[in-house]
């Protein structure tokens, strides 16, 4: 059965890109599902692979001394494009896979049963594959088995990107943020290319939970969040940094069009008319600073991003303030 976004292959690395877990360390869970498939199944390799715009990456793997394979030589590639398990039962006469440099080469692939990561939106993110290197018919309860194990992978998975979101807005919580935002600063840093981050916070957000109560608010910052989100690429990050304080990092962004983007926020946020608060509306200040050619750490871009956001709400609030590189601090208690 074809997969239902199969030819949704933007929507599928979005998809992959929302999870935040390519190139992270091991984890136990993962490690655990590795052990446990190797050995029910009698397997020299097994792995979770995740399918990139070129790559394969295993999350976790069993058999494999590379963390990585192009995608267009991968069995897992093929498998991705199904909602049905994936096998070959002898790759050296199988007319895609016989001249396969996995299959004459290194690690010797012969038989192969990949399941599809299925998340919860529907795209296939990759497979949990088990491997042999002797042609293998995998039996019907040998697959069952394999699918269970896929089931766990997938659920591993989302549990993971829940954690690192915040459970009010939806945003990525600050532990989750940073690790992205360094990321991409060290992207950036790396192949001499612009980085923006942006600091904003809702103007007098204590009133509101003072005037109207806590739910309330707490409904502000969802329709904050969502209204955020709505004017970001795919490829920014949202992150809530604390209270009412949101963080965004922009990759590939340089001031000007960083300033742009926020002057734009502050637009749609003063249009947000909410019941919650009696049809009222709120305003946002907005800090912006880009990565400097000697910066070599992520917290140093947050930090001028802060200072410009405290200038700008010592100026009279609802604006965007731009870093003019000055290290000197504003006192938060009255800018606050």
């Amino acid at each position: 059965m074809r997969c239902k976004f199969s030819d949704d292959e933007n929507g599928r690395i979005r998809a992959l890109e929302r999870l935040q877990v390519l190139d992270t360390p091991k984890e136990e869970p993962f490690e655990k599902i590795m052990s446990l498939v190797k050995q029910t199944l009698s397997v020299p390799i097994c792995a979770v692979s995740l399918v990139d715009k070129e790559r394969q990456w295993f999350k976790a793997s069993r058999g494999l001394d590379v963390d990585e394979t192009p995608r267009d030589i991968s069995f897992c590639t093929h498998a991705i494009k199904s909602l049905a398990p994936y096998v070959v039962t002898d790759a050296c006469v199988d007319p895609i896979f016989a001249e396969n440099p996995l299959v004459t080469g290194g690690p010797k692939i012969r038989s192969y049963a990949g399941i599809p990561l299925t998340m919860s939106d529907g795209y296939n993110v990759g497979s949990l594959c088990a491997i042999d290197t002797v042609p293998r018919n995998f039996t019907d309860s040998e697959i069952a088995i394999l699918s269970s194990f896929a089931n766990i992978v997938v659920d591993e998975l989302e549990l993971r990107q829940l954690a690192s979101k915040d459970a009010l807005t939806g945003a990525l919580n600050r532990r989750a943020w940073f690790e992205a935002a360094n990321k991409e600063f060290e992207r950036a840093r790396r192949y001499s290319r612009p980085v923006s981050f942006l600091i904003l916070d809702i103007d007098h957000f204590k009133s509101v939970n003072d005037q109207f109560g806590h739910s309330a608010g707490d409904e502000v910052l969802r329709h904050f969040s969502k209204t955020v989100s709505d004017e970001l690429r795919q490829s920014d990050i949202l992150g809530r940094y604390g209270g009412e304080e949101f963080v965004v990092a922009l990759p590939d962004t340089g001031i000007a069009n960083a300033k742009l983007l926020a002057e734009r926020i502050c637009e749609a946020v003063r249009n947000i008319r909410m019941e919650e608060i009696n049809g009222n509306t709120c305003t946002v200040s907005i800090g912006v600073a880009e990565r400097l050619p000697h910066e070599v750490a992520a917290e140093t871009l947050v930090e001028r991003a802060d200072v410009a956001l405290y200038q700008a709400k010592s100026d009279g609030r609802d604006k965007v303030i731009c870093s003019d590189n000055r290290q000197d601090d504003f006192p938060r208690d009255a800018a606050a």
